[in-house]
């Protein structure tokens, strides 16, 4: 569903965030990438989509190569969801109205079939009866599973979570992570970047380690949380798993 090759992001010619990564990522399959701060892995998500133009590589999304002129960023983009860390609702819309806004503007629907999906997606994610609220009335908790919703109703081929839990206070992680879970569990293809080692350890089928822009280890998670064989990775791990 995604290949990256050679990704290279350079900013002011100088900053290399990313260096010549190769990242592939099945149908079905939940990649979680780690790393410490500042050390690339936003920025190789947000290549994958192409909100950060590549300096140098190919990046190829369900058998489009994004970095071809030629190529309608739109309409892959239409195919691809991506939840950030802030959740960027409209606050003068209701939760209902959020949600059905890119299906009416991009999908073409009417606003009955919209607000029917729209519902169906906030039941899977475990509030239909906010739909009617509007942002500053939820938890970010809550805002954040409605922006899960809000791409879960486009109907994606693929999900990009950008540490979609680092703004939320402890006890609302939980309930995020849960919704997460289940659309692993129903076979949804999800590239995540995360500081939830719980999540990756319950959720991803591989885990790549990411440190100053580059690829260090990829692995199954339990090979790489107990036996890792970088120390780069060693030292990262030893220092917040212990």
């Amino acid at each position: 569903m995604i290949s990256a090759r050679g990704l290279t992001k350079t900013f002011n010619k100088t900053i290399h965030a990313v260096r010549n990564v190769d990242l592939e990522v099945d149908a079905g399959e939940v990649v979680v990438i780690v790393g410490p701060s500042g050390s690339g892995k936003s920025t190789v998500l947000r290549c994958l989509n192409l909100l950060e133009i590549p300096t140098e590589g190919e990046v190829v999304v369900d058998g489009f190569d994004l970095t071809d002129p030629s190529t309608d960023i739109d309409s892959v983009r239409a195919e691809v969801g991506m939840v950030f860390q802030q959740f960027n609702l409209f606050p003068h819309l209701t939760v209902l109205e959020n949600i059905t806004l890119a299906l009416k503007k991009v999908r073409g629907k009417n606003k009955k079939e919209a607000s029917e999906i729209a519902m169906q997606q906030l039941a899977r994610v475990g509030i239909p009866e906010k739909a009617e609220s509007f942002p500053r009335q939820l938890s970010g908790g809550q805002q954040q599973r409605v922006a899960i919703a809000r791409s879960l109703a486009m109907k994606p081929k693929i999900m990009l979570f950008d540490e979609p839990t680092s703004a939320l206070d402890p006890e609302m992680v939980k309930e995020v992570l849960d919704v997460m879970l289940k659309l692993a569990a129903d076979g949804m293809t999800m590239v995540v970047v995360t500081h939830e080692m719980g999540f990756a350890k319950a959720a991803a089928d591989r885990l790549v380690f990411i440190d100053e822009g580059e690829i260090v280890e990829v692995g199954l998670p339990e090979e790489i949380f107990n036996n890792p064989t970088h120390q780069r990775t060693k030292d990262f791990f030893n220092k917040i798993l212990y």
